[in-house]
Order: C-alpha cells, then structure tokens, then sequence
C-alpha cells in the first residue's frame, strides 16, 4: 500500500490551566465538612423552634446546613479556579511540535475498508 506522509512543524501555547470540576467537587465537599463541624459544635436545644413550633433532630440540622454551606462552597471553589485560570494565561510558553500525518492508500480494486473478494 503506498502512504504519503507530511511533515510540519506548529507553534503551539501551552500553560498549566486548573481543572474546574475538581474545584467544584472539592468546595463542595468542604462545605458539607463545615456543616458538619457547624451542627455538633452547636448542639441546640431540645426546645420547639418559637418560629415553627417544631423540634429538629441533629440529622435535620445537619441537612438545613448541607443545603447552604455546599453551595457557598462551591461558588467559592468556582471563583478561586476561575482566579487562578486567570493567573494561568500569563504564564503560557510557546513551543515547536513536529505535526506529522500519513494517509494510506487503499490497494486497487478494494473499497478501503479491507482485502477485496
């Protein structure tokens, strides 16, 4: 099968960038840590709320938590990767990469996609 190769040589920009997702699963998870610090370093009292007329359990205190500190975590794990992607576009490097492809083609009397019958 004959191929034909090409050979060029690219300049490319390469730099370090944050991964925005590991942030975000990370803030999230320090927010269900802080909830949890939040709810037994405040054990409450086992009086009724004045406002609801209810008593909650440390697991509902704990869910009430989780539904506010998870976001704020997150957002604020969002603006740090956001910042430091900032960051990151200053320190880009230009680099030479050899770009080569080879294209082979098919043998006479098939269609490319094997041994002809």
């Amino acid at each position: 099968m004959p191929e034909h190769s090409q050979d060029r040589i690219e300049t490319v920009r390469v730099r370090r960038a944050p991964k925005i997702s590991v942030f975000l699963i990370l803030g999230a998870l320090v927010g269900v840590f802080v909830a949890m610090i939040l709810t037994f370093a405040f054990n409450g009292t086992a009086q009724a709320s004045p406002n609801t007329g209810l008593e909650y359990s440390q697991g509902q205190v704990f869910g009430f938590l989780v539904l506010i500190c998870a976001p704020v975590g997150i957002a604020l794990a969002g603006i740090l990767a956001l910042i430091l992607d900032r960051r990151s576009r200053r320190h880009t490097h230009e680099i030479a990469v050899d770009h080569e492809s080879v294209h082979v083609d098919p043998e006479p009397g098939t269609n490319g996609d094997g041994p002809g019958h």
